[in-house]
């Protein structure tokens, strides 16, 4: 795996012909594969068209390793289509080589997307800490945080970071050689060098290299005779000041059969979590999502996905490639109307589902001593705002009604203010205990009210 730093420099000026022929390519994808579609496309360039082949180069070699594994059949297939002819499309990259100028040691390695940089990772506050301590990884690899041991749930965030610290090192170490890998391949590849009596080979590959990075370090666990070579590789990389990233669903500590040399060594750097983003953050994430895929997206439209997927943000790319692709087929802009019709808020359960909008004011109303002239009112005093948020919090959570109604029993309020008073109660619940156990109270009295 290596980067040769980007050129724009090219010994042949692109014809006419090329030109005309990837622009009618480019269309075609977007018209027919919108979802693999990114903005970055636009700044491949055709270098020439001879014998049947149309060579573009990227910018580096992650975006041609990209196209050539993701892309590469719809690209072959919109050449076809635009030309009229059987023409291939061969992907370059900055150095004008097909293929990387150094074989990866392991032809097994995970794939690393171009979009996983810094520069679009969204930050929060459940990830600033996490962020900085990659950022700081991969100015100083081997210095500092070593081990950077990042954990989270499935889908916050952790293989953004960890690839990027691979690109940005990769950019400023073309020559560096990184073993990225998730643990299951580790595993495989330990057994596999056992059975055919080449643990030469396997340590070299892994003890060699000047950052090792193991996605999913959990699946250790159990694994006796992997946990013992990898405890030796550990030992080799970190004495030589090699720097190693470790992503798991757990703290080390909570990883079960987890052999306590191995626990104690993940410590010696950074422990750091990912958690689930906040109702801004989300929103945020949607908008960059959207922007790396050149979708325009209408007003309120992120703030209806970021309201109605508050779990992780593989579910929230998800919800945008569905916006993509119904507006594609239904040749409408991706405004909050087809946001509606696409993407719905989570049905609850119905013992949840089940209480009225009265219930809900009316628990409010006396834990807080507020009247309802005032949650309806226009008065933004924190005494009066925080209990008409937690009305929104509650009535989304445990009545059935709309976000429009909701609004409506608020004194007209729109969707968007729902939304967004809904959330800071979200965030507040997980941040701060007392508020939290507050809630609680609220929804065990709208509970009662319920069954009774």
């Amino acid at each position: 795996m290596g980067i040769i730093p980007t050129s724009q420099e090219n010994s042949r000026t692109p014809s006419a012909e090329a030109q005309q022929l990837w622009a009618k390519i480019l269309d075609t994808v977007r018209a027919d594969h919108p979802t693999i579609v990114r903005l970055w496309f636009e700044d491949l360039w055709p270098q020439d068209l001879d014998s049947g082949s149309l060579r573009v180069r990227c910018n580096d070699e992650f975006q041609r390793d990209h196209m050539e594994r993701q892309c590469g059949k719809a690209f072959n297939e919109a050449a076809r289509l635009a030309s009229g002819r059987l023409v291939h499309v061969q992907f370059l990259g900055p150095n004008g080589r097909a293929g990387p100028s150094t074989p990866p040691r392991s032809a097994r390695q995970l794939a690393i997307n171009p979009d996983n940089t810094f520069e679009n990772f969204v930050m929060g506050p459940g990830n600033r800490l996490a962020h900085a301590a990659a950022q700081a990884v991969a100015e100083e690899p081997g210095k500092r945080y070593n081990p950077l041991f990042i954990h989270g749930d499935v889908g916050l965030g952790k293989t953004h970071l960890l690839q990027a610290i691979c690109i940005r090192i990769m950019s400023q170490h073309p020559d560096w050689v990184i073993e990225y890998v998730s643990c299951d391949e580790f595993t495989s590849q330990f057994m596999e060098a056992v059975q055919a009596g080449r643990m030469s080979d396997f340590r070299h590959e892994f003890r060699q290299v000047d950052m090792l990075v193991i996605d999913d370090v959990h699946f250790l666990a159990k694994r006796d005779r992997t946990q013992e070579e990898f405890f030796h590789t550990f030992n080799a990389l970190y004495q030589t000041n090699r720097q190693i990233v470790l992503s798991s669903d757990a703290p080390p500590e909570d990883i079960p059969d987890l052999e306590d040399r191995l626990v104690s060594r993940f410590k010696w750097g950074l422990v750091t979590a990912v958690e689930a983003p906040d109702y801004e953050t989300r929103i945020a994430i949607v908008q960059t999502k959207a922007r790396l895929r050149g979708i325009v997206l209408g007003e309120g439209v992120a703030e209806h996905v970021a309201a109605c997927i508050d779990s992780n943000i593989r579910e929230l790319e998800g919800a945008i490639t569905n916006l993509q692709i119904r507006a594609a087929v239904d040749g409408r802009p991706v405004d909050l109307a087809l946001a509606r019709e696409t993407i719905a808020a989570p049905q609850r359960e119905d013992a949840q589902a089940s209480a009225t909008m009265q219930a809900v004011l009316d628990a409010a109303i006396a834990f807080y001593g507020v009247k309802l002239s005032d949650l309806q009112a226009k008065k933004k005093t924190r005494s009066i705002a925080r209990p008409r948020q937690v009305v929104m919090y509650l009535a989304r959570k445990h009545t059935r009604h709309s976000l429009e109604e909701i609004g409506g029993y608020l004194g007209g309020r729109d969707h968007t203010t729902v939304m967004h008073g809904a959330g800071k109660v979200a965030e507040l619940i997980t941040s701060d205990p007392s508020f939290a156990a507050e809630i609680e109270r609220l929804e065990a009295r709208i509970a009662g009210d319920a069954r009774g």
